[in-house]
């Protein structure tokens, strides 16, 4: 159904087709060429494009949040994937943070400079009002990092990461009225990692760790036994990552919303593996680490979350989990080429460990934030 029209672009919602043979999933099709554009553009491959079925499977799962697809065409020309100028990804959580939306813009590299991005971060707004959120956040990708020195290097509020004022996400965000709220650094890791390095910080870190900890896995879907662990472990990564000025609040989690969350990965076609950290005297679990991994591209490995409990900081945990993860990936997808990683700026330990462990960065992700 037409949402919105402008002179040069119309923006509709994507519809939610039964199959993605279906002819209405034409929309999602488009976006999904969209994003696979943009990310060649910006990065050289499409690892972290998003996929015409992951959009179909955020689309089923509402929730927990309201999830929306909003695609930019050429007045007249609606159910035509290859003319798809643009595409934005709306999400209004319901369970916590029902204060805020958060907005992803992305336009072709060959439909730039025409409104397009503005038509859709417009309408999105607009949904987002609608719906009474306050705060929007959205984000920019820009490759590299200016220097500290340079001029045109707008800084992030907590001081650390910077991306170019003139770049052009900046200035559309900028005059439109939103501030930079934080800086991520975007990295990647090529794998294998060497197997004595890796040992040799898992080691090292096992020993700092002592007897008090031992390590879990699993793939795909959490033991029984650790579901309700692991909701709390999510939970609390909603409030203890750092997360500069966005104004994000507590999301409760819970048994439901994981196996909802492995639902979702599995009909988007993902996979994904967890280690996780239990403190041997009480049982309770303490960190974790999860990537997640399309299955038809093998050479692929996206890090989600890892966090480790603040009463068990200081004692290597983080290495821990996350050298074990790769030696597991090393026997569980042997394909496996590169690992991408994003990282608020200003988390000097879990950069550290980046760091460490072989990943290098590649760009930085801009969080805009403005008020409704």
């Amino acid at each position: 159904m037409l949402d919105h029209a402008a002179a040069t672009t119309t923006v509709l919602t994507a519809p939610t087709p039964t199959a993605l043979d279906d002819p209405d999933a034409w929309a999602l099709h488009g976006a999904a060429a969209v994003s696979r554009a943009v990310k060649l553009e910006h990065w050289g491959d499409a690892d972290t494009a998003v996929t015409a079925q992951a959009l179909l499977a955020r689309q089923r799962e509402q929730r927990y949040a309201t999830r929306v697809c909003l695609v930019a065409t050429d007045p007249g020309r609606e159910g035509d994937a290859d003319n798809v100028l643009g595409k934005a990804l709306l999400t209004l959580p319901s369970q916590g943070n029902d204060h805020a939306a958060v907005l992803d813009v992305s336009v072709h590299p060959a439909a730039r400079r025409r409104g397009v991005g503005s038509a859709l971060l417009a309408r999105g707004e607009a949904l987002a009002a609608e719906a009474g959120r306050t705060t929007l956040v959205a984000a920019s990708e820009h490759a590299g990092e200016p220097d500290p020195g340079d001029p045109l290097a707008l800084v992030a509020p907590t001081g650390s990461g910077r991306i170019r004022s003139d770049a052009a996400a900046a200035v559309v965000a900028r005059r439109r009225g939103y501030a930079l709220a934080q800086a991520e650094r975007y990295s990647t890791l090529d794998l294998p990692v060497d197997r004595d390095l890796l040992e040799a910080l898992r080691r090292d870190a096992a020993a700092r760790a002592g007897g008090a900890y031992r390590l879990v896995s699993w793939a795909d879907a959490a033991p029984a036994r650790w579901l309700d662990a692991f909701a709390e472990l999510e939970t609390r990564m909603t409030t203890d990552a750092p997360v500069g000025e966005v104004d994000a609040r507590e999301e409760v989690w819970d048994a439901a919303r994981v196996r909802a969350r492995e639902r979702q990965l599995a009909a988007a076609g993902f996979g994904y593996r967890a280690v996780a950290v239990q403190h041997v005297p009480d049982g309770a679990l303490v960190g974790l680490t999860m990537v997640e991994y399309p299955r038809d591209r093998p050479e692929v490995v996206e890090q989600n979350d890892t966090i480790v409990l603040r009463a068990h900081r200081g004692r290597r945990l983080g290495m821990l989990l996350k050298a074990t993860m790769l030696a597991d990936l090393a026997v569980e997808r042997p394909a496996a080429r590169r690992v991408h990683t994003w990282n608020a700026e200003e988390n000097a330990p879990m950069l550290a460990i980046n760091v460490a462990l072989g990943f290098r960065p590649r760009g930085v992700v801009g969080l805009w934030q403005t008020s409704l």
